[in-house]
């Protein structure tokens, strides 16, 4: 066991460093996240070293659940290319830049705007694919408008990671949890919809009053966008409404969840690939959709399953779930996986937990509901509670905004921890 926990230890503190220091490595052209690598090398290590055997990994992927890791991957990846497509036909751009014209010269109007934009969108596509969409053009606007950006850049980075809770789709973390338990779409909603709420109206009001000075200046200048293909609009909206309403009645149809977005992207290509035939237009948009897939995330997710694999074989998660009996399970595990998602990233995060969680003497609601809230607002905390936090950090040192790793977990005290108490006690009143 000793020998596990160093290299996990290890994994982990390399992992924190590379996203502070180098996020990334250039190999001549190629440009190749640091994260998954160090991970994908803490897994090679645990099975070299025969802490675990190829048999555990291959059971730990591919078990005969209505969810697994591999499943949980398809089901992301498959649902961010709704998102990426209707971003490369600049559907999210164009959107936004009506809603920036609608703000009238008005600071405080922007933000307000800009803010239930990103948490609309969250709710219906995705809080990753919101944030990378969204941040290149808030710079854009700012600087064409001689504003200070980063009063929307965190609007947009809070809001998505505040509403990522509401639907079991927000977010890879909520999918794992959740149906790891059998949690329908609906019977999540009905107890998320609350500590959403709660957090999502507190956010905002707490970012009012931290940027009540930066919003009183005037806009001088707006940005307009050019309107996208109406058919391909069109197309990339019907399939994400209609894969978001299948995953809706999944479980009375009696279908797998992960099925329904596979088949969806597949579609979705098939159609477009029609349209662009038979108009003799360029299909350069549907490489560059398959191009901005986050593949990262797969040998990342996979990595960081195998150690949990491990930590589960020599019974570190019936360790954890021992001091978390006694302690109130809504507060305990909701702090707890704050914590960890802030450690080891809030997706491993919520794979360790599910076995914290099933290996408790009593399987508590309340308490996997309390982790996935912990999931969500741990990204606001550090760079290092999801991956968008990383990407999000990437595109900023990329576009010379000065915003390094002490701002933002300054921000994120101040914000994520009352958002924390104040959804858990909405979670409270509901069991």
């Amino acid at each position: 066991m000793t020998l596990l926990l160093t290299i996990t230890i290890t994994t982990l503190l390399l992992m924190i460093l590379a996203i502070i220091f180098f996020p990334s490595i250039k190999i001549k052209s190629f440009k190749i996240s640091s994260y998954w690598l160090i991970a994908l090398m803490g897994a090679l290590l645990i099975i070299s070293f025969n802490l675990i055997t190829l048999s555990d990994v291959s059971q730990g992927f591919f078990f005969e659940e209505s969810i697994n890791p591999i499943k949980i991957l398809t089901l992301f990846l498959s649902f961010t290319v709704f998102s990426i497509f209707l971003d490369e036909i600049g559907f999210f751009a164009y959107i936004a830049s009506k809603v920036a014209a609608s703000a009238h010269h008005s600071q405080k109007t922007l933000f307000t705007s800009l803010y239930m934009l990103t948490s609309v969108l969250t709710v219906f596509t995705a809080n990753d694919i919101v944030i990378l969409t969204l941040t290149p053009f808030i710079i854009y606007f700012a600087k064409n408008a001689k504003i200070n950006p980063l009063p929307y850049l965190l609007a947009e980075f809070v809001g998505a990671n505040t509403w990522s809770m509401l639907l079991i789709i927000g977010n890879p973390t909520n999918i794992y949890l959740a149906t790891s338990f059998n949690i329908d779409f609906f019977s999540y909603l009905l107890i998320m919809a609350l500590p959403t709420l709660s957090a999502g109206v507190s956010s905002y009001l707490i970012m009012r009053l931290l940027f009540k000075k930066h919003l009183e200046t005037p806009i001088e200048n707006s940005v307009s966008m050019a309107e996208p293909s109406r058919p391909l609009m069109v197309m990339g909206l019907i399939h994400l409404g209609f894969a978001t309403f299948l995953i809706a009645i999944s479980g009375y149809l009696k279908i797998q969840m992960w099925l329904v977005p596979l088949i969806g992207a597949l579609s979705l290509f098939a159609v477009t690939t029609i349209y662009l035939l038979f108009n003799k237009k360029s299909w350069r948009i549907l490489f560059k959709v398959l191009k901005r897939v986050p593949y990262g995330i797969v040998p990342f997710m996979l990595s960081m399953t195998v150690i949990v694999i491990a930590l589960d074989k020599y019974e570190i998660p019936l360790f954890m779930a021992q001091k978390l009996i006694g302690i109130s399970p809504l507060f305990s595990y909701g702090f707890s996986s704050f914590i960890f998602s802030n450690i080891i990233n809030n997706i491993p995060m919520s794979i360790l937990f599910t076995e914290v969680l099933e290996s408790s003497a009593t399987l508590s609601l309340p308490a996997v509901y309390a982790t996935i809230i912990g999931s969500n607002l741990g990204a606001i905390l550090s760079p290092i509670g999801a991956l968008a936090g990383i990407m999000w950090m990437t595109i900023l040192k990329k576009e010379g905004i000065p915003y390094g790793y002490g701002s933002f977990l300054r921000y994120g005290l101040v914000i994520s921890i009352p958002l924390l108490v104040v959804s858990l006690l909405g979670l409270g009143l509901l069991f």
